[in-house]
């Protein structure tokens, strides 16, 4: 990539940042699966409601996943190994723990570079955010910590719209994510 000049970035919390470039990227991948979004309000532990309609579910005719959003810079982009460790809060983990349920939840995080002028690089051919999200589905996993529990998510999950059809098409006919 050439060099560029940073520019002039607002003063918003880096973390803010961070929550903002992550739905941004559940946007893009809920708009290239053909789903729709609803934010809850309040939002009590889940950021978002992926609903997705297609013909061949038995179950209903559009069926409804909850999404937990989270995004760290303190992984690398390339994770060696099938997993990265990502720690959660207890009273976190026990909501996308809950199993059974009606609605399925999964917990999907973003790794970012460092620093936000490496976040986006825009083209005439296309807009890359870097660097990629990871879902896993935490329905039973249990409480170790006494505070706070490491998770592990597999990279071989990588969340983008193929993903998102494939988790919508088994939670359709009465599977889980």
């Amino acid at each position: 990539m050439p060099q560029r000049t940073a520019p002039l970035r607002g003063a918003l919390a880096t973390t803010a940042c961070m929550e903002t470039l992550q739905v941004g990227y559940l946007h893009a991948v809920a708009a290239a699966a053909g789903c729709s979004l609803a934010q809850p309000f309040p939002d009590n532990g889940i950021d978002w409601h992926v609903s997705h309609s297609a013909p061949g579910h038995t179950v209903d005719d559009e069926v409804t996943i909850k999404v937990q959003l989270k995004c760290t810079y303190q992984i690398a982009p390339h994770p060696p190994g099938a997993a990265f460790s990502f720690t959660l809060d207890n009273d976190h983990l026990v909501k996308l723990a809950r199993s059974p349920v009606s609605v399925h939840k999964i917990l999907v995080v973003m790794l970012v570079p460092r620093t936000q002028d490496e976040w986006v690089r825009a083209g005439h051919d296309r807009l890359d955010l870097r660097h990629c999200c990871y879902w896993i589905n935490l329905a039973g996993h249990p409480v170790t910590g006494r505070r706070r529990t490491t998770v592990r998510i597999p990279t071989s999950r990588i969340f983008d719209d193929r993903a998102l059809c494939e988790i919508m098409a088994r939670v359709g006919v009465g599977g889980r994510p």
